[in-house]
């Protein structure tokens, strides 16, 4: 614990509610739309334009690795962050953040392609991958601790909720855009040069991101710990070495699995599997994994608000079941190759089953650690999580659905699993202290 004299609280704090609810969603939607547009390109933009002249599998499967890397990237990032944010503050954490998120997306959009320089393109496209992932690694625990930290109590469920809306709307945003660029122009200069039009202009949304972010003060905890100081000096050894941190880290981390896979099924590989695999128009499949984004958006906070009710973990689950008794139906579904019934089976399975879990995570989450290692136990579990979660999804399913003989139960059969597990995993998780 530190020993140094920390300030006063500010008894007078000017920061609204609404502004820090306004804060935490606009930066979040920013954040993913910068991360998860990657997401989509790599299923049908950069196979064909960084990865050479391989065969199309294999193209997407390296696109697909180049897209986990990020994931891999995040833990480091959450820990460096998260070191930052426990012992510094939550607010000056996110500022850089969302700075550095923004500089690698528009980075992305000015680089040369294999054909220009070779195999220098997928290298520099993975290094600023990276750096997408290492400062996303960070922003996810700030941004829910942000409004965790100052919501009143009996809300903290409805407000740990809102940056996840983020998640939902950044997908809508990367997908919108793509989908609209694929409307106005043809595949040879959407190819050529329409794709970086939506990563470039992610220097415009970051710029009005910071502008909302500065108007926000530290959270009322962390001002109270520093106060009190009571600051971690190395907070992951601390979430560590505690018995109650270290268990709900590994229930959490368990937990995210359903959550990480569900989204990047959903979102990130049915993009590939009904384009390549179906032969089904890609702008219909873009415009259905919006829509059924926007729906997500919509059932987060009320499962964060449900949360408040009946507690984090049971909605959860809920969610986690959704996907257990989904997964079948809905690849059936999506096998038929119809748009209608497509749209349908990603309204129920990212719509609402992501939508139920991603609602009671970010204040599940939070609340099973203490203020003062809870920024980095939070992005541990969450960025750790992702790796395997989140990352590998895309291609642990594309190898599946290669050994299934181009049938996708055997992904199916992958993602009933995940469900299960973290089913379990969540009703697990304790909390251990009131936010």
């Amino acid at each position: 614990m530190t020993t140094a004299a920390a300030p006063a609280l500010d008894q007078h704090d000017s920061t609204s509610p609404r502004t820090v609810l306004v804060a935490s969603l606009i930066g979040t939607t920013i954040e993913w739309y910068d991360f998860f547009l990657f997401a989509t390109a790599a299923g049908i933009v950069f196979p064909a334009l960084f990865y050479g002249d391989n065969d199309p599998t294999v193209a997407t499967l390296l696109s697909f690795a180049t897209f986990a890397v990020g994931f891999v990237a995040r833990p480091i990032g959450g820990l460096i962050f998260g070191h930052i944010g426990d012992r510094v503050g939550r607010r000056e954490t996110l500022i850089v953040t969302m700075a550095l998120t923004g500089l690698a997306t528009a980075g992305i959009g000015f680089l040369p392609t294999y054909a220009a320089i070779g195999v220098a393109a997928p290298v520099l496209l993975v290094l600023l991958r990276i750096v997408q992932g290492i400062a996303i690694g960070g922003e996810w625990g700030g941004a829910v601790l942000m409004a965790v930290e100052y919501a009143p109590n009996g809300r903290r469920g409805l407000y740990g909720s809102t940056p996840q809306i983020g998640l939902g709307l950044g997908l809508a945003l990367g997908t919108g855009v793509f989908a609209l660029l694929g409307l106005v122009m043809d595949d040879a200069a959407f190819l050529s040069w329409g794709w970086r039009v939506a990563f470039i202009a992610s220097l415009v949304l970051v710029g009005v991101g910071l502008v909302v972010r500065l108007a926000v003060m530290e959270t009322p905890a962390f001002r109270r710990m520093q106060a009190a100081a009571e600051t971690s000096r190395v907070p992951a050894v601390d979430v560590l070495r505690d018995p109650p941190s270290r268990r709900n880290l590994g229930w959490t981390l368990l937990a995210r699995w359903a959550e990480g896979a569900s989204f990047n099924t959903w979102g990130v590989f049915v993009l590939t599997y009904a384009v390549a695999t179906l032969g089904m128009p890609r702008t219909q499949v873009l415009v259905a994994v919006t829509v059924a984004a926007v729906a997500s958006a919509v059932v987060v906070p009320i499962a964060g608000a449900w949360g408040d009710r009946i507690g984090r973990g049971r909605v959860f689950a809920i969610g986690c079941v959704v996907l257990v008794l989904g997964v079948f139906p809905a690849f059936a579904l999506i096998g038929t190759g119809s748009i209608a019934l497509v749209t349908v089976a990603l309204l129920v399975m990212l719509g609402l089953s992501y939508g139920l879990t991603s609602g009671a995570e970010s204040t599940l989450f939070a609340e099973v650690f203490p203020t003062r290692t809870r920024y980095t136990g939070m992005s541990l579990a969450f960025q750790g999580g992702g790796i395997y979660a989140s990352g590998l999804t895309p291609l642990i399913l594309t190898s599946l659905l290669a050994l299934g003989g181009g049938t996708p139960w055997l992904a199916a059969g992958y993602l009933a699993l995940a469900g299960v597990v973290s089913t379990v995993a969540a009703l697990r998780a304790t909390p251990l202290e009131t936010l």
